[in-house]
This record gives structure tokens, C-alpha cells and sequence, in this order.
């Protein structure tokens, strides 16, 4: 295992970066009420708070076209500005984010992070950025090997600038992926395999500081994920988790100090609408007994596991309610799970 959290999460809540919201103050206060409290990705409020667009910042070739809200990468720009890319490689200032593409990140760095146990932040996973982010032709980049091999340093140096801004407000900071793309490449017609992934991802994550994470609300190859130099997985437990915990290497992770932050909260309003504290604290209880069955306790677990809502959420009807509502359960989940299984 190698560089994980250096603290036991003992079911810390936290939640991954978007948020439905459209008042920022709203969203900030309501990621600071959380144990790990993260700065809030909010593409309802402007073009450039959508994940892909941030992290494309000063990339070169990047084209942002707002009136039609999307951005790709015109080849012959991307040649011509390769220079200057490597020109301040070295220059992490040059890989922070511009507050015209955050308007909550600089908000939340202003506050006293100090007084948490740990602060997140995230960037796009260099797959997912790849697969979803087209040249001027309609062709994923991924599939060009300069643009994709300049994409993966790109997110690497970002995720690293991102990582010293936080740390230095709080000394248990860590930066995860947010890979929601990642399971595209077992497919067959993907053309971009998981051998080279899993050999470039390996590379990327051997250039990062800190903690080294991924987070992701599909269902992959597990055994690829849990085969990667990390030591932070996030994941929709509610829709997944029972398959992830049969498989053999999670037992491992968790022994060797990895840390799982465990999605468990539904934030779907139907889905919301049956679940308490209590039915969430018996089901992830029984989706640990693979894990038990394999010699963990449930002790060991809990001490490794972060909780956190299953998955971000754009779509409900009532907008911010259930989100808002999701994460209130998530803190009495906690508390019922802390007094069960920490001492």
C-alpha cells in the first residue's frame, strides 16, 4: 500500500465534489457541515464550474466555447502551444484554479480548514478527461497518443497544486480522481484498453503528492482498480458495494491501511424515501460480512471507512432538498455506526 491517509477515517462523513446548487454559500456551508468537508463543483452555476472545463484551464489546444457550453481540442493549437506547456511544467501556479473557473475553491481556502480532521478536493481523472474531451474533428483525444501522454502530466501537476493549496490549510489534506468514465475502457469497442490504462495510471500516480485516491460511482473491474498504487477508493456502495466486497483484494487494501469511503446514502429522491439511519446502518453492516468472512472485523472496517452520500445528483425534482437531506442521514449514520464499532 502506499501513501494513504495517515490518520484512521473511524467513519468520517465526507462526499464527492458536485453539488446541485446554485447558491454558493448554500453549497459551502453545506460541504463544511460534513467531518471532511470538500470544496463544491457547481456546473448549475456557470459553464466553468463543470469538472471537465476546470480541469482543462490552460491546457493546451483547449477550446471553450460557452454559447454552445462545451470545449474540445483543436490539434494544430494544441502543437503550437506545447511550448509553453513545457515551458512552465515546473510552475505550479501555472496549474492552480483561476477563480473564473471556481467560484467556490478560493471561497473555501479562505475559511479555517484547520480545525477539520482532513479537507478533500478532486480533479478529473485523465481517462475520463480523455475518453469524454473530442478534437476538432469529434475524435475522444485519448486515442492521440501526444495529447493523451500530455493530459495525463497536465492532471498530474494540477492535482499536485491543488494538494499544496490544501495542505497547507490543513495537514491531513488529500486530492482524489473523480474517474466517472473508467468503466468504458472493458469495453471492447473502447480501443483504449485497460492494459495501457492500468500502465499509465501507475505512471500518473507515482508523480503524486500526498494521498493518492480515486473516486467513482460505476461498477469496473474491481481487481483493475484495487491493483493500482492507491491507497483512498471511493465508491457507490449503494448501487455496487455488495459486488466490490466478494472480491479477494479488498481485504488486502484494507489491511495493507487502505482507506474505502463507502457511498452509501442514496441521494435519488425515490430511493431516499425508504431509507433511515437504521436501514442504512443494517445494510452496509451485511455488505461487510464477505469482508468478516475473510477475517476482517467489523472494528478493523470501521476504522478504515469513510462515509459519504452514493452519488452526486443534478436530477431531482425538488433540486437541493434531497441532496440536503441525504447529508444530514449521513451524519446520523455516523454516529449510530461509531457507537457500534469505534471505541
Amino acid at each position: 500500500m502506499t501513501k494513504g491517509l495517515a490518520f484512521e477515517a473511524g467513519l468520517a462523513t465526507t462526499a464527492m465534489g458536485i453539488l446541485p446548487h446554485e447558491d454558493v454559500d448554500r453549497a459551502l456551508e453545506l460541504a463544511l457541515s460534513l467531518d471532511i468537508p470538500f470544496w463544491p463543483q457547481l456546473p448549475k452555476v456557470s459553464f466553468y464550474e463543470d469538472m471537465y472545463v476546470q480541469a482543462l484551464e490552460r491546457f493546451p489546444g483547449v477550446v471553450f466555447d460557452e454559447g454552445a457550453a462545451r470545449c474540445y481540442i483543436d490539434t494544430e493549437r494544441f502543437y503550437g502551444e506545447l511550448d509553453d506547456f513545457f515551458a512552465h511544467e515546473g510552475d505550479v501556479g501555472h496549474f492552480v484554479l483561476s477563480d473564473r473557473h471556481s467560484l467556490v475553491y478560493h471561497r473555501f481556502l479562505d475559511r479555517d480548514l484547520s480545525r477539520f480532521a482532513a479537507v478533500h478536493g478532486q480533479v478529473i481523472s485523465p481517462i475520463s478527461l480523455t475518453l469524454k474531451i473530442v478534437d476538432e474533428n469529434g475524435m475522444p483525444i485519448v486515442y492521440n497518443d501526444d495529447i493523451r501522454t500530455v493530459a495525463f502530466s497536465f492532471i498530474q501537476k494540477r492535482v499536485n497544486a491543488q494538494y499544496r493549496e490544501l495542505a497547507a490549510r490543513n495537514e491531513n489534506a488529500f486530492v482524489w480522481i473523480d474517474d466517472p468514465g473508467l468503466e468504458f475502457i472493458f469495453n471492447a469497442m473502447s480501443g483504449y484498453d485497460h492494459v495501457k490504462a492500468r500502465d499509465e495510471m501507475h505512471e500518473f500516480y507515482e508523480g503524486v503528492e500526498g494521498p493518492r485516491g480515486l473516486h467513482l460511482c460505476g461498477n469496473p473491474d474491481w481487481d483493475f482498480l484495487l491493483s493500482l498504487n492507491i491507497g483512498i477508493i471511493s465508491l457507490n456502495a449503494y448501487g455496487f458495494g455488495d459486488i466490490f466486497v466478494n472480491y479477494d483484494r479488498v481485504k488486502d487494501f484494507v489491511r495493507g491501511g487502505g482507506t474505502i469511503s463507502w457511498g452509501i446514502v442514496p441521494t435519488y429522491a425515490e430511493e431516499f424515501a425508504r431509507e433511515d439511519a437504521g436501514t442504512m446502518a443494517d445494510r452496509l453492516v451485511a455488505m461487510w460480512k464477505p469482508l468478516t468472512k475473510r477475517g476482517l472485523t467489523p472494528s478493523e472496517i470501521a476504522g478504515r471507512s469513510l462515509l459519504a452520500p452514493a452519488t452526486c445528483n443534478l436530477l431531482n425534482p425538488d433540486r437541493t432538498e434531497t441532496v440536503e437531506r441525504a447529508f444530514r442521514l449521513l451524519g446520523e449514520l455516523s454516529d449510530q455506526l461509531k457507537e457500534r464499532y469505534i471505541p
